[in-house]
This record gives C-alpha cells, structure tokens and sequence, in this order.
C-alpha cells in the first residue's frame, strides 16, 4: 500500500511520524512524509519518500507573530487566534502542496495540524487515519490540553473544554479549508461546528502515538480511538557520539540534561546564565541542550558541555535527570529512559505533560515560567535526586514503556482495516 504522512510542525512533530513511517515500510509499504524542506535530509536518510510543503517552522517560530504565539501559554483563545494570524498566509499553499503530495496515494495518516488529510482522502477514496501526539478528543477524564487548568476540576468541565478545542482549532482552518474543499475539489462545504461530528459518524480511526502508562484510555473514548504507545525514533545502528561527549560523560559523574527544544522565544543568554547558575548552586554537572532555543550556546564551564542535536535514547539513560520544557517528545524520551523529569512548562500541550509526569510521580510539580530562578531550579533538581520515591517510579514507568512497541500495535491496526474489509472504510467512496 502506498501511503503518505502529512506533517506540520517542529522536529517534535515530525520525528514520531517519521518513525510511524518506518514502521509501515517495514511491514512492506511504500511511503512518503510530506512535510517542511528542512527534514528533507533526515528523512530521505532514514530511507523514506519525501515531499515538500511550504514553510519554515524555525523561521515562522523566530519571528515576532512565532514568539507571540510561544507567549500564550494556557489561554486557549489566545492561543488560537494567535495561531490563526500566525498560519493564514500560507495556509492555501500548504494545503496545495498536500494534494500534490498524496496524487498517487492509496492511504494517508495525517497529524494535528494537517487538517486537510480527511477532505483529500475523502475525494480520492482511500483511507485516512489520524496520527496524533497530544489527546484532543474530548472527555469526561481530563480537560482539553489548551485548557487554563491543567487538573480535573469537574467531568462536565472536562468534557467542555474538550468540545471548546475543537470548536476553537476548526475556526482557525474553517475558512481556507472550505473554499479550497468548493472550489478545488468540488465538495461542499463542512459545517460550521466542523467535521468532527461527520468523523465520529463515520469512525474515522485515531492512533494516538503515546503509552497507556502515562494518559489511559478514557471510559468514554470508543473502540475505533487507539492508544498505541509511543513512536520513537531510536539513533541509527551506525551512529557513534561525538568523542567530547563520550570524554565529558566519563570525566565524573552522570549529568543532568537542560533543554528547551523548540522553544525559539526564550532569550538565551538569560536562560543560559540562570542554567549555569542553578548548576553551580546544585553541585551538579550539566549537558545543555541547544536546539532551536540556542541554549548554552557560548563558552562554558569544564563540568558543563553544550551539545546540539544528540539522539535521546542514547544519552537520556546516561543522565541523572532532565530538565525541560514538557514537549510531548521530550517527555516521553524522558520516561522511556526511566529518569526523573523536571518540567517547566512554557506553551500548549507541555502543560498537560508536565501534569502527567507530577501525577505518574516521576517528577515534582511544574516550575511556572514566571517563578523559574537559579535558586528555584537548583533547589529542585536537588530535591528530585534525593527522593527516592520517584526515582523508584521513573525506573518502573520507564520499564513499562520499553516494554511496549507502539509503532508494531500502529501498524498492526492500519493493517487492520484492510484485512477486515478495506471498501468499509469511513472515506471509500
């Protein structure tokens, strides 16, 4: 089967899907990952098809209308119609670009923000699934990741925020999508409370890319809703550390990680020297991630090496601790590795993770933004180290998850559908 993945998004949200990938060309299908030039590279490395959508990520993120939409923190208005001026420009384009993607495909798996995936599928004919990184169905367990609490306060809440997102993330696309559904793909137009209604009718069938362990399957979440375990991508078999990081780690004692992934709006030099600080204070040794923040990115002291890009799943279980912002991948490398995380969440969904590893009690509670000092840091990657409760329970969670194979159940269940009887399928035509 010739499928294509449409992907919108950082490295964060392309590298599990790149992953997916690479479990479906295992099991025999040919596939494609449409997404921004920049992963052009990574991909065709790991052997896959690529196609190109507009848009740089890193760029978008580094301007203002990028930094203003990192700054909305729990607001989910805010954090849509920020959205929203942010995409409308090249949202047209981008969608064009998926059409052409997918002109010989014979499925598609489409990510959070590759809304179009269903209307292609829909006037192709073929399947379409879901491939999703953050729970945004809604239910009466836990309230919608963009909501402004993070915790349960009531079922009815929980539900309502759910419901709210939807209405929200539909509003931001609703406009574009439409008239690109009339007047290039001669369909009408989805209503305007969405498609959401038309999906669940319809069973279109979700993977959600992350473990049991940490976000198990509501009661009130149907059959056709798969929680499959998380989709890593581990390092090459070929790959080799860089030698000063193999020197480093063998210089003294495990080192915690610092990194904010891609976080571009944080000011670097000002982190960087609070970072330094709470490393000093603490008595500990340090990796600091740079990604796309810039993080460490100056001379540093010797017992603190700044890296760049190094795969988790090597250096993760090398490492004491991880501090960082509750990025959805981040996160779960972090508990794959079966370490404490410490969370300071900053944007969107990393305020739910960042509520799930507190709840999991593999970490202390999060580190508002507004109260993230050296003291404040220092203090509480002390703490975390000394406690033994959640060391224990890292090391348990952590056990939990390399014992699961998200990408082999994903497959599993797209392989599914056309075994059981493919013409059934929600967008056969």
């Amino acid at each position: 089967m010739k499928i294509t993945i449409l992907v919108i998004g950082s490295r964060g949200d392309v590298q599990p899907l790149l992953a997916l990938g690479l479990g479906l060309k295992k099991a025999g299908h040919t596939v494609k990952l449409a997404t921004h030039d920049i992963f052009k590279d990574m991909i065709i490395n790991q052997g896959l098809d690529f196609a190109p959508i507009q848009g740089n990520p890193k760029e978008v993120l580094e301007g203002k209308e990028g930094k203003d939409w990192l700054n909305t923190g729990l607001n989910m208005i805010s954090f849509s119609w920020k959205l929203k001026n942010l995409i409308q420009s090249s949202v047209i384009d981008v969608i064009d670009d998926f059409w052409k993607a997918c002109e010989d495909s014979e499925a598609i798996i489409f990510s959070i923000l590759s809304v179009v995936g269903p209307d292609i599928a829909e006037k192709k004919g073929i399947p379409c699934f879901a491939g999703l990184l953050q729970p945004v169905t809604p239910t009466y367990e836990f309230p919608s990741f963009m909501a402004t609490s993070i915790f349960s306060v009531s079922r009815f809440y929980n539900k309502l925020t759910g419901l709210i997102g939807e209405q929200l993330y539909w509003q931001i696309f609703k406009n574009p999508v439409n008239q690109w559904r009339r007047k290039f793909l001669n369909l009408p137009y989805k209503p305007f409370y969405g498609p959401f209604r038309e999906m669940r009718r319809k069973k279109l069938p979700i993977l959600y890319g992350f473990s049991p362990v940490v976000v198990p399957k509501p009661f009130d979440w149907p059959s056709w809703i798969h929680i499959t375990g998380y989709w890593f991508l581990d390092a090459p078999l070929h790959w080799k550390p860089p030698a000063e990081l193999v020197d480093f780690l063998k210089s003294g004692p495990p080192p915690v990680y610092i990194g904010f992934g891609s976080m571009s709006h944080i000011d670097p030099k000002g982190v960087t020297d609070m970072v330094l600080k709470a490393l000093r204070i603490s008595g500990q040794r340090g990796i600091l991630g740079a990604g796309w923040s810039g993080l460490g990115n100056r001379e540093l002291p010797d017992d603190i090496l700044g890296i760049e890009s190094i795969p988790h799943d090597w250096l993760f279980p090398r490492t004491r601790a991880v501090v960082h912002h509750g990025g959805a991948g981040t996160t779960s490398a972090g508990l794959r590795a079966g370490i404490p995380s410490i969370i300071t969440p900053l944007f969107g969904d990393q305020f739910f993770w960042a509520g799930r590893v507190h709840a999991l009690e593999v970490g202390p509670p999060p580190i508002p933004k507004g109260k993230l000092t050296a003291e404040t840091l220092a203090m509480v990657i002390n703490k975390t180290l000394n406690n033994k409760k959640i060391r224990m329970r890292a090391e348990q969670v952590g056990k939990k998850i390399r014992s699961e194979n998200g990408i082999e159940k994903a497959v599993e269940i797209i392989e599914s559908y056309n075994r059981k009887n493919p013409t059934s399928h929600p967008f056969y035509s």
